[in-house]
């Protein structure tokens, strides 16, 4: 059981790296659980997908050095990588964008149900980002 979720959670990052964010959905179940890195707590399908767009209309990222885990019974995973990114659009309540590049250590941690991710909670370093982009 452990293999397919380590296998699941590969897929979904895929899909990330290759800008798929179709593929990432196809991954997540409609009622998918999301822990914004040090904001709110969002649910399902159209909430995700419009935080990708806002993903991708600030961030250009790849993950990289990425190492997957998952529980005996294959119910939980988790996700240690390191992101290598650009920031292209000013996000509100961050500093101002103009093309800064970073590299920041990041995880995620994982609910299955079912063959698909029924929450995910993403962590990185807010303070290690601004620094790297103020610099």
């Amino acid at each position: 059981m452990s293999n397919s979720t380590t296998d699941l959670i590969r897929r979904y990052y895929a899909a990330f790296n290759a800008g798929n964010w179709n593929g990432m959905l196809d991954c997540l179940t409609d009622d998918v659980v999301h822990d914004i890195n040090q904001g709110k707590r969002e649910t399902g399908k159209p909430a995700f997908r419009a935080f990708l767009a806002h993903m991708e209309r600030c961030y250009r990222e790849q993950l990289r050095d990425m190492v997957v885990m998952a529980s005996d019974d294959g119910t939980r995973g988790s996700a240690e990588f390191v992101v290598h990114g650009e920031y292209l659009v000013t996000d509100e309540g961050l500093p101002p964008a103009n093309g800064q590049k970073y590299i920041l250590p990041a995880g995620a941690f994982f609910d299955i149900r079912a063959g698909q991710i029924a929450r995910v909670t993403n962590y990185y370093n807010l303070p290690d980002w601004t620094a790297q982009v103020v610099g």
